[in-house]
């Protein structure tokens, strides 16, 4: 079988190598494939292999040989599912590969926040501790996680997760979702409505999917219910934030700072205003990345395949 990866590079710079793939058919690879290349790669594909590059109807319908889609990640909205069913296309997905890389990584975006780690470090290759009296100086207090409140939005997996490891640390969790199936057993839980969540939390962090109901859910009238010191994280879509009125909250001084590892448009733009804004904190995607996530990741994939080729597709997202 003819196996294209259309976008390569994100999953394997150079440390994640592709072996298990490569062993169930003829593999071409690209890492990275632009929207006028799209169909001419694929041409002749049994198994197409996408993260972000997407496959539409109109791509779908002129690849006569496309038996299977393999999405390089947990979303699948570069896909266009239905197309795919009707030509019967069995889509897979990733569904959990990057659970404790994402915790663990907005875990570090509250530590670093609460303990000013990386402003104190600054301040000393600058040369301020050295001018100093004192055997210690800090310029912005510290505090603790223990006894803060994380709200978390969207209550799946990573979610979960997140909430486990702020609970090891004596934070209070509380969550809103549309499901309220199996809240977890420690002391503290509970579930909310959106807007009591946004007003009551410290820590706020973002883990639901991103649909046309939801976008830039998170808005001026929300940002509002903060607290003035409120800490806002968004690892999921950056779609979900008004990403103007985050930029005015944090400006204004109206919550006390941001960390966001997604934007609306990706690579970000030099237009956007976050860019410009006060007391935020902007990684390039990569809360999913840690290289043991990628492993993960690319073994899943290479399950799917070989569970489609004996006829018995799993992670089937268009059954």
């Amino acid at each position: 079988m003819k196996i294209v990866i259309l976008d390569g590079f994100t999953l394997n710079p150079g440390d994640n190598p592709w072996d298990d793939i490569e062993k169930l058919g003829d593999v071409v690879l690209y890492d990275r494939t632009p929207d006028d290349l799209i169909l001419e790669r694929s041409a002749g594909a049994d198994i197409i292999l996408t993260n972000k590059t997407p496959i539409t109807k109109e791509t779908i319908a002129a690849l006569p040989d496309l038996k299977f889609i393999a999405v390089l990640a947990t979303g699948y909205n570069v896909i266009d599912i239905e197309a795919a069913r009707e030509r019967n296309i069995s889509v897979s997905n990733v569904p959990t590969y990057g659970t404790d890389s994402v915790a663990e990584f907005l875990v570090g975006l509250m530590l670093n926040h609460c303990r000013s780690a990386q402003y104190h470090s600054e301040r000393v290759k600058d040369g301020e501790w050295a001018r100093r009296l004192d055997f210690c100086f800090w310029n912005q207090s510290f505090s603790l996680l223990r006894g803060k409140t994380l709200a978390i939005v969207g209550f799946g997996r990573i979610g979960r997760r997140t909430a486990e490891l702020a609970n090891a640390f004596g934070m209070k969790v509380i969550a809103y979702d549309t499901y309220h199936a199996n809240a977890p057993e420690y002391d503290g839980f509970e579930w909310v409505d959106v807007d009591d969540a946004f007003a009551r939390a410290d820590y706020i962090t973002m883990h639901c999917p991103q649909t046309k109901d939801n976008a830039e859910m998170v808005n001026a009238e929300l940002i509002g219910k903060m607290k003035a010191n409120a800490y806002f994280m968004n690892t999921a879509r950056g779609g979900l934030v008004d990403e103007q009125a985050m930029a005015d909250a944090l400006n204004s001084g109206k919550i006390g700072g941001a960390a966001l590892d997604v934007v609306s448009v990706e690579p970000i733009l030099e237009s956007n205003p976050l860019l410009r804004a006060k007391n935020v904190t902007l990684t390039p995607h990569i809360a999913w990345a840690a290289v043991e996530a990628r492993q993960s990741l690319t073994g899943t994939v290479a399950d799917n395949i070989a569970a489609f080729q004996k006829g018995e597709p799993i992670n089937v997202v268009n059954s």
